[in-house]
């Protein structure tokens, strides 16, 4: 049956103290309702409609999508009125409504959910918990059925015992909610519409409300403050955590793990504690990643090592290669197979050859290097003059003495050597040693300044 799927996402969320909107704070370097969004996405509905108030041109701006219709709530008058905004352009057969600041909801769930769904009843999401307040409560008749939700500034004391709680997250037959909504009332503790009457309605239709619920309490868990927003961080790093090692994975401390994005694991994968990864990674078989590295949108193949304290990003390590510790490979930075990258060597839009060397305080950037070339502690390829980047291209087993600044545009040919401390402005053919520096000069006698005694 097709599917229309309504995100709730105007609240302003207060108890966050923030300028911006409750539903654009991050989890897991993603907005909740972004989380949201592509778990609606992964349902393949018709069309998913969100639902802004507080905030929306920023909601807007941040996640505008050609997949998305954005309707305008003006007024926060519950949450009956705010699926009414969307009810003109809902005509699926089904009616999924979840909520912006709900980001851990799991996919599988949902889809359980949606099963239960026919013309003659809809699904509630619901979940047992040690402490409900603030909840509403599933109140069921003595066959169990579910009759009700009682919210719970209107519950009675006998009610409030109830442990079983909404969630919110409910799906429908489509051609009922038109009715449903348009019979809301706001007589009630808040004066607000609240779709949770929907229930009511229903039952008294004649409709079954069957339930379903979540494998995990933490999967509807919503963020009102900051505590509640770093609560859902955890979980969501500590299910990330368990993923990884049911594919093969070590992680030295799963608790002092953080992945912000999508990663791609091969077997026997290492990783140690604190580790950051974000956007998109791929790390193949055998890869080990040293403590405190942050790695983004970058690529490890099979064997690569990185050492302590290493920053990547948008950059790939080949077989066997490795770089660090405290190394920092930029855009574009490629190292084949058997490359190595020490310590304080920053890589930017340059390939390194197989078996290429950079030991130790090193900047290449815009560079072309060849295979088992070494180059040497203190060197700098000079690419940028201001206005303009430049390439330096190096052969094949050139050897860079240290301290040498290499002025591009300039080529060096195969097994070309460039003396330690020399400037290189010109090209240097193959086999050919280049000196580029000052004459040494010695002064006998020299007497060095000494301090005025006081």
């Amino acid at each position: 049956m097709s599917l229309d799927i309504v995100i709730l996402a105007a609240g302003q969320g207060t108890r966050m103290r923030s300028a911006l909107p409750k539903v654009l704070h991050p989890v897991a370097g993603q907005s909740m309702l972004g989380h949201v969004i592509e778990t609606a996405r992964s349902l393949e509905p018709q069309a998913i409609h969100v639902v802004i108030g507080h905030g929306a041109e920023q909601v807007r701006e941040r996640l505008a999508a050609d997949d998305l219709n954005f309707v305008v709530q003006a007024e926060q008058l519950g949450t009956g009125h705010a699926v009414a905004q969307a009810l003109p352009a809902l005509t699926a057969e089904r009616v999924l409504i979840l909520y912006g600041d709900v980001p851990l909801i799991e996919a599988a769930t949902l889809e359980r959910l949606l099963e239960k769904v026919g013309p003659q009843q809809l699904a509630l999401l619901t979940v047992n918990l040690d402490d409900p307040t603030g909840y509403g409560r599933i109140v069921r008749d003595d066959q169990g059925m579910v009759q009700a939700i009682i919210e719970h500034k209107d519950a009675s004391a006998e009610q409030r015992l109830i442990a079983e709680g909404n969630t919110g997250i409910l799906a429908v037959p489509g051609e009922r909610l038109g009715d449903w909504l348009g019979r809301l009332s706001n007589s009630n503790a808040q004066g607000e519409y609240y779709l949770t009457d929907v229930i009511a309605m229903a039952v008294a239709d004649g409709l079954v409300v069957a339930t379903e619920q979540p494998l995990h309490a933490m999967e509807v868990q919503g963020a009102n403050d900051r505590i509640q927003l770093a609560e859902l961080e955890r979980h969501y790093q500590q299910r990330a955590a368990r993923r990884l090692m049911a594919q093969g994975v070590t992680l030295r401390d799963p608790a002092r793990f953080d992945l912000r994005g999508e990663i791609t694991v091969g077997r026997d994968v290492l990783i140690d504690v604190n580790v950051i990864i974000e956007g998109r990674v791929v790390i193949e078989d055998g890869v080990e990643i040293g403590p405190n590295c942050v790695i983004r949108n970058s690529t490890l193949r099979r064997g690569a090592v990185v050492k302590a304290s290493s920053h990547l990003e948008g950059a790939e390590l080949g077989e066997g290669a490795d770089c660090g510790p405290f190394a920092r490979l930029r855009p574009g930075a490629v190292l084949g197979a058997k490359a190595h990258v020490g310590n304080f060597v920053e890589v930017k839009n340059s390939h390194m050859g197989e078996g290429a060397k950079a030991g130790h305080l090193a900047y290449l950037g815009d560079a072309q290097i060849g295979a088992r070339t070494n180059i040497g502690a203190g060197t700098i390829t000079c690419n940028y003059d201001g206005a303009n980047k430049f390439r330096t291209v190096m052969g094949e087993d050139v050897f860079i003495g240290s301290n040498s600044s290499l002025v591009a545009p300039v080529i060096l040919g195969d097994g070309a050597t460039t003396g330690a401390g020399s400037v290189i402005t010109a090209d240097v053919p193959a086999g050919t040693l280049a000196l580029g520096r000052a004459r040494q000069a010695l002064i006998q006698g020299w007497q060095r300044p000494q301090k005025a005694s006081k």
